[in-house]
C-alpha cells in the first residue's frame, strides 16, 4: 500500500502514476473538510494561482519539461492539454474544467482510494508510516499540525514558511565587461560579481524600480511579507538614497573602468555549487516577472541577462531538501518516505508534476525489487531532481530553466540554437527512459 498525502497536482501525478502500474493507492485530501487560505474548490488538483502551465515551446526550459512529461505518460499534462484556452505559444487551462477532468479521472481509477482527513488531526504521519510507502505532496501551504510532525520525522527544527528569494541569472549571460569579480574592500574570495553605477544609471533605476507594477499578493500573506523580508521596491519609496545606504551600498569598491568609487553598486552571488547561476543580493521583490525583467535589465551588466528565476515573496513550507532528499525525492531518513510537489523544493505546475512521476517510477521500481530510476542530468526532469538534493546553503525552491542542466559539449553562442540542442538532449535521453519503463 502506498499513502499519498495531498491530492494537488504532485498528489494526483503520483497517484495515477502508481495505480495505472497496478499498486494499490490511499489519497487523503483535507477538502472539502478543510481548505487552506488559498485554496475554494473541492475538487482534487486546483490551481490557486496563474492558470497558465507556461511556454509549450521547446526552446523553453519549462515547454521541455511538459514534452518529457508527456512521453512519461502523465495524466496532468494531458488533463492540462484536453482543458486548454487560447494563449498563444503558451499552455493555458480553463482551471474549473481542469480540476474536474483530473478529479473525475482519478476517482474513476480502480487501485485508489480517496480519503478526506487531515494529517496531523486524528491520523498521524508516524502511523501512516509504520506499515506504507508515504508520498508527503501537501504544497506550499501545508498544515501547521503536519508541518509539526514533518520537521518530528526529518529532524529539523524549522521549514521555511516564508519565500523572498531575489531573481537568479545564468552567469554567461552578464555583460562582464561591466561587471567585475571582487569582495568589499578586496577581503574575502573575490566570491561576487559586482556591477557599478554612475549616478544617471542609478537614478534612472530608481525611477524604473518605484514606479514598477506590483504583483497581486493574498490576504493572509500581506503582513507577512512585510515582516519577513522587506521588498527592494518598498526600501527604494523610502527616499533615493536609501538603496545607496543599503544593499546598493558602493563603499570598499572601485570601478576598474575609471578606477574611482561608484555612485552605488549591484552585487550578484553565486547560487550553485556549477558556478553558471546568480541571485542578485538583497533583491527580495514582489513585483510582476515582467516588471522585474524590465526594471532589473536597466542594470548595467544585465541588459542581455537571461533571468531563470524571478524574485518571490509570499507564503511558501518547504523542507531543506539538500540534506534531507536524494535524486529521487527519497527521504534519507526513512527509505519508505518520499516528498513530491513544491514542498520538495521545486517551484511551478509543470515542475510538481514532474517530481510526482519520479517518486511514482521509483516506487513502483522498488516493490517490483529494482534498484533507483535516477533521471539523467541533461534531462530538465533529471537536472531539478539533482539541484532539490544537491548541498547548497543558500537553498531556494527551483522552476525548470536551461540554467541547471549541464553545458553542450560544443559551444554555441546563439540562444535559440543552443536552447535546441539542450532539448533534442534531453529528449533522446527521455525517450531511452520510456522505451524501459
Amino acid at each position: 500500500m502506498v499513502v499519498v498525502i495531498g491530492a494537488g497536482l504532485a498528489g494526483c501525478e503520483t497517484s495515477y502514476q502508481l495505480a495505472k502500474r497496478g499498486i494499490e493507492v490511499e489519497l487523503y485530501e483535507m477538502k472539502p473538510k478543510k481548505f487552506s487560505p488559498a485554496h475554494s474548490n473541492p475538487n482534487l488538483a486546483e490551481i490557486v494561482c496563474s492558470n497558465s502551465f507556461k511556454s509549450n515551446l521547446l526552446t523553453n526550459a519549462c515547454g521541455l519539461l511538459k514534452e518529457e512529461s508527456r512521453i512519461l505518460d502523465s495524466l496532468l499534462i494531458k488533463s492540462a492539454d484536453e482543458t486548454a484556452v487560447p494563449a498563444g505559444q503558451a499552455l493555458a487551462v480553463d482551471r474549473e474544467k481542469f480540476s474536474s477532468v483530473v478529479t473525475e479521472k482519478i476517482r474513476n481509477m480502480k487501485n485508489i482510494k480517496i480519503k478526506e482527513a487531515e494529517i496531523g488531526d486524528k491520523i498521524h504521519l508516524k502511523e501512516l508510516m509504520r506499515d506504507n510507502i508515504v508520498v508527503i505532496a501537501t504544497g506550499p501551504l501545508t498544515t501547521d499540525a503536519l508541518s509539526k510532525e514533518i520537521m518530528e520525522i526529518t529532524g529539523e527544527d524549522k521549514m521555511s514558511f516564508f519565500d523572498a528569494a531575489a531573481p537568479i541569472v545564468e552567469k554567461n549571460s552578464i555583460d562582464m565587461s561591466i561587471g567585475f569579480l571582487g569582495d568589499r574592500y578586496g577581503k574575502g574570495e573575490s566570491a561576487y560579481i559586482n556591477l557599478p553605477m554612475n549616478q544617471e544609471e542609478y537614478e534612472k533605476f530608481w525611477k524604473a524600480l518605484v514606479e514598477a507594477e506590483i504583483a497581486e499578493t493574498h490576504k493572509f500573506e500581506k503582513k507577512e511579507i512585510f515582516e519577513g523580508c522587506m521588498p527592494i521596491e518598498v526600501m527604494a519609496k523610502r527616499g533615493i538614497d536609501t538603496l545607496r545606504f543599503g544593499p546598493l551600498k558602493p563603499v570598499g569598491f572601485t570601478d576598474p573602468r575609471t578606477n574611482t568609487r561608484p555612485y552605488a553598486i549591484v552585487q550578484l552571488r553565486q547560487d550553485n555549487q556549477a558556478g553558471n547561476l546568480y541571485n542578485l543580493v538583497g533583491f527580495q521583490t514582489n513585483l510582476k516577472f515582467g516588471e522585474q525583467k524590465r526594471v532589473f535589465s536597466m542594470i548595467p551588466g544585465l541588459q542581455n541577462a537571461e533571468f531563470v528565476k524571478y524574485g518571490v515573496m509570499h507564503r511558501n513550507t518547504y523542507i531543506n531538501s539538500p540534506k534531507l532528499l536524494d535524486n529521487t525525492y527519497n527521504l534519507k531518513k526513512y527509505p519508505n518516505v518520499y516528498f513530491a510537489g513544491q514542498i520538495s523544493g521545486v517551484e511551478g505546475y509543470v515542475e510538481s508534476i514532474a517530481s510526482g512521476i519520479v517518486v511514482s517510477l521509483n516506487i513502483a521500481s522498488y516493490l517490483q525489487g529494482q534498484g533507483k530510476i535516477v533521471f539523467p542530468e541533461e534531462t530538465v526532469i533529471g537536472a531539478l531532481a539533482n539541484y532539490i538534493s544537491t548541498e547548497n546553503k543558500n537553498f531556494q525552491p527551483m522552476n525548470a530553466n536551461f540554467g541547471i542542466l549541464p553545458e553542450l559539449d560544443e559551444r554555441i553562442k546563439d540562444k535559440k540554437m543552443r536552447y535546441e540542442k539542450l532539448s533534442e538532449r534531453s529528449l533522446l535521453k527521455i525517450n531511452q527512459i520510456a522505451k524501459n519503463l
